[in-house]
C-alpha cells in the first residue's frame, strides 16, 4: 500500500511552534495547519487588543502558513475555530468574512475552557494544495 508524503511547512511570517509540532504538514493534495493563536510573529507574544484584533492576527498567521505552502485561504476546505467565549461568535464571523469567500469552507466553531498562553481564539485549517 503506498504511503502519502508528509512535508513540514514553516515560515518566519507566522509564529514558530511553541511545542513539539509543525506549523503545518502538507500531503500530496492537502495542507493541515496546526492551531494558530494570536501570536505576533515578531515578538512571540499575544498583543493587547479586541477579539477582532486577535481574530485578524490568527487569520493572517494562517494565511502566511498557507502561502509558504504555495496555496491560500481561498482554497480552504475546512476551518475549525476555538473560542474561550462563544459570545464572540458574531464578532469573529465579521472578521472571518475578510479572509474567506464563497463558497465558504466547511467550519466548526466551539467554546473551549482554555487555550495556550491565555489566548481567546485559535483556528486551524485544512487547505487544498
Amino acid at each position: 500500500m503506498p504511503t502519502a508524503t508528509r512535508t513540514p511547512v514553516t515560515t518566519d511570517k507566522a509564529p514558530a511552534a511553541i511545542g513539539p509540532y509543525s506549523q503545518a504538514m502538507a500531503t500530496d493534495t492537502l495542507l493541515f495547519t496546526s492551531g494558530a493563536i494570536p501570536l505576533d510573529p515578531l515578538t512571540g507574544t499575544i498583543p493587547e487588543g479586541s477579539i477582532e484584533d486577535h481574530a485578524h492576527l490568527v487569520f493572517r498567521n494562517l494565511s502566511a502558513i498557507a502561502e509558504a505552502a504555495g496555496t491560500s485561504l481561498d482554497k480552504a476546505v475546512k476551518v475549525t475555530v476555538f473560542l474561550t467565549d462563544i459570545s464572540h461568535f458574531q464578532r469573529v464571523n465579521a472578521v472571518y468574512a475578510h479572509y474567506f469567500s464563497e463558497p465558504y469552507p466547511a467550519r466548526s466553531a466551539l467554546q473551549v475552557a482554555a487555550l495556550p498562553l491565555g489566548a481567546s481564539i485559535e483556528a486551524e485549517a485544512i487547505i487544498a494544495l
